[in-house]
């Protein structure tokens, strides 16, 4: 038999009608258990494999859900996927991924994609929550839930972690450690992450009542790249900061390397403290103290809500929101000057 066997040819083969095996193969429940077995061995051995593409169309709704990530080069974005998929497989689901390297035509563009694929609904960390598709998408009845970011509570549920206190708990480390002049290290603002560890670090300064200063030195973006540019200008400046905190481990990372590679001596010269709490953060040569996100359980619940939205005839929107924890490991334990 040349080709891919289609449902008539099983049908002909197990002598039934191609009903039956549509039966056997949706609700099995409707045929009788012998004629059941014949179908199903017939099935195996033709290697026939259905088709869904032409049933889910009929339905109006794939077994694919849609993940929107802004870098899926960082490995921040890796765990999340893991706990999605993790779910998705539990439920036999497909999850697609997209990444939109913080460009907002790349963005529109895999919206489109997803909505021409009719998946069940969409999870997306967004460039800019008032994108117009992610409207379009909620109205044509496809759910979008939003990660790592927070949503408006009257059209949509969401899953982030508490930036703000993750700020807050990195410099009380650094101030409780003696540190007084320091340096934020991240970028570019417009992502609310960045603006929100920022704006947390600045309150544990202002509650600390010390005399302390903490600069701004931004990045492009939040890769090692940018943290190993940012790490040369700190060595060239002839007078580092005692501390760094970086808007996230990538960033520390590189910023690690270039002041290494500089001569200075982490954190005997200057101390850093990062944020994600990435696997290569403990493995690094001098290991990072950084801000831990629950990552794979943010993208857990981030799917669990979407799944319910599909499924719940009255569904509530709930908008979660995770306690960072400070992970404090060598980078940041031994302040030897302010």
């Amino acid at each position: 038999m040349a080709g891919s066997p289609n449902i008539r040819e099983v049908a002909m083969r197990a002598g039934v009608s191609v009903g039956t095996v549509s039966n056997v193969l949706n609700r099995p429940e409707l045929v009788a258990e012998q004629t059941r077995e014949r179908v199903n061995a017939t099935i195996a051995e033709l290697g026939f494999v259905r088709n869904d593409s032409a049933r889910q169309l009929r339905v109006g709704r794939s077994r694919t859900l849609g993940l929107v990530v802004l870098d899926v080069a960082n490995p921040f974005f890796t765990d999340v996927a893991r706990g999605v998929e993790d779910l998705a497989n539990q439920e036999g689901l497909a999850v697609i991924l997209c990444n939109t390297d913080e460009d907002p035509r790349k963005e529109s563009s895999h919206l489109d994609l997803l909505a021409e694929m009719r998946v069940q609904g969409v999870l997306i960390n967004p460039i800019d929550v008032s994108d117009g598709r992610i409207k379009a998408l909620r109205e044509r009845g496809t759910p979008v839930v939003l990660f790592d970011r927070m949503g408006d509570p009257t059209v949509e549920c969401s899953v982030a972690v508490d930036d703000v206190l993750g700020g807050r708990l990195a410099l009380e480390h650094l101030i409780e450690n003696g540190h007084r002049r320091m340096l934020f290290v991240g970028g570019p603002f417009t992502l609310r992450q960045v603006q929100e560890r920022y704006d947390g670090a600045m309150d544990a300064i202002e509650a600390s009542g010390a005399d302390v200063e903490m600069g701004v030195m931004t990045t492009p973006a939040l890769n090692v790249v940018g943290g190993r540019l940012a790490g040369d200008r700190i060595a060239a400046s002839g007078a580092p900061p005692s501390a760094v905190f970086c808007a996230n481990d990538l960033v520390a990372l590189g910023v690690l390397q270039a002041l290494t590679h500089a001569g200075l001596r982490v954190p005997a010269d200057v101390a850093i403290v990062g944020y994600d709490d990435i696997d290569f953060a403990a493995a690094a040569a001098v290991p990072l103290t950084s801000v831990r996100q629950p990552r794979q359980l943010l993208g857990r619940t981030a799917a669990e809500l979407l799944l319910a939205e599909t499924t719940e005839t009255e569904h509530a929107h709930r908008q979660v929101v995770f306690e960072p924890e400070l992970i404090v490991r060598d980078s940041s334990t031994l302040p030897t000057r302010t």
